[in-house]
């Protein structure tokens, strides 16, 4: 437990040390904690890890990456993002508050790789080694127990397949297994790494929430059938005089759970960050060190309560997904199939391998 404490302990002071805003703002010009915050959890082209020393002679520690433009007057334009460092332009291109515009004020059409894309693709990366071998596994160890990162992996693969897919999507459940696997994994990595120093905040940028919400979308109204939508334009129960009304609040529905799904990740993820920087932010507020104590205390707190909620978000996304898919497929008999349990209820906890 206290080796735990302590990896816990210098976990969340190397965050501090590798978020730290530019001292000399601190002490010049004066802190602007939400300019700090909004540096930190928003988009960037390029890789800001810590920023070592005071003043002058402060070394800004970044990772350059692609500027990919293209102007229709110049074409297309690839360089390092490191010649627009410190206010530099390059090929008629600068960066004002950290999008890409032309000097002489034509439209420019911004195709970088930004830090979230890198991010993105990292994760990616990451993501095909991890269940490449988790794949490797279940090959190799089949009709025997699971071992390595299959033995890691595979309760959390067999609770998403029996507690979510299977309860709320019923019979039809195999067919979306590889979405909802890839949507939880997908959300809970990236949550994982944005809470790591210097990383990305990609699960808190509104435009992937946005992209995983329209995916379930278009999921859901590819799979649904007749029932589906009876449902909406004829709701049963519903008297005459109401209809009108029930169709309209139905029909909305179908676009307000998809935006509910995007908002929630995305608020949440970026409380999280706004949160813990605000407790490091205290520091230069009040110019001293003499609340770093109560700042690490707060900061220890909010990063594994965000551990936790890493997890829970990523399984929130998944379990509403498949309830909207679940109710786009329902059948009238399906309801008293899962009452009956049947054949499915009977294998509802068999292990992957013995498939």
């Amino acid at each position: 437990m206290k080796r735990l404490l302590s990896i816990l302990l210098c976990f969340v002071s190397l965050s501090v040390f590798a978020n730290e805003p530019a001292v000399e703002a601190s002490k010049g010009e004066g802190f602007n904690p939400g300019e700090m915050i909004l540096e930190h959890i928003g988009d960037s082209h390029e890789w800001h890890l810590a920023t070592l020393g005071e003043g002058e002679h402060a070394t800004h520690v970044s990772v350059p990456l692609p500027i990919i433009a293209y102007q229709p007057t110049k074409g297309l334009s690839m360089f390092s993002g490191g010649q627009l460092a410190h206010g530099h332009s390059h090929n008629g291109l600068k960066l004002e508050e950290d999008k890409l515009v032309a000097e002489d004020g034509s439209k420019v059409y911004d195709f970088s790789i930004t830090k979230n894309t890198a991010s993105l693709l990292f994760s990616a990366a990451l993501m095909l080694i991890v269940f490449t071998a988790v794949a490797r596994g279940y090959k190799k160890n089949h009709g025997r127990a699971p071992s390595g990162l299959q033995s890691f992996f595979e309760p959390v693969i067999i609770f998403i397949r029996d507690e979510i897919a299977r309860k709320n999507i019923g019979p039809k459940y195999e067919r979306y297994m590889p979405y909802l696997l890839t949507a939880f994994f997908f959300i809970w990595f990236n949550n994982l790494l944005g809470l790591m120093p210097g990383a990305a905040n990609l699960s808190g940028n509104i435009a992937v929430t946005l992209v995983l919400a329209v995916m379930t979308l278009v999921i859901t109204l590819a799979s649904s059938n007749k029932n589906y939508w009876a449902h909406i334009f004829a709701t049963p129960g519903v008297p005459k005089p109401l209809l009108p009304i029930m169709i309209v609040v139905e029909f909305l529905g179908i676009f307000t759970k998809p935006f509910s799904l995007m908002i929630r990740l995305f608020a949440n993820i970026t409380a999280g960050h706004i949160v813990v920087l605000s407790f490091i932010s205290l520091v230069f507020i009040f110019k001293s060190w003499a609340v770093a104590p109560v700042t690490l205390a707060f900061g220890l707190f909010i990063n594994i309560l965000e551990l936790l909620v890493a997890i829970l978000q990523a399984f929130i996304f998944t379990l509403l997904t498949a309830m909207y898919i679940g109710g786009a497929v329902e059948e009238h008999h399906d309801a008293d199939h899962q009452i009956g349990g049947g054949d499915g209820a009977d294998q509802a906890h068999a292990p992957l391998h013995a498939h």
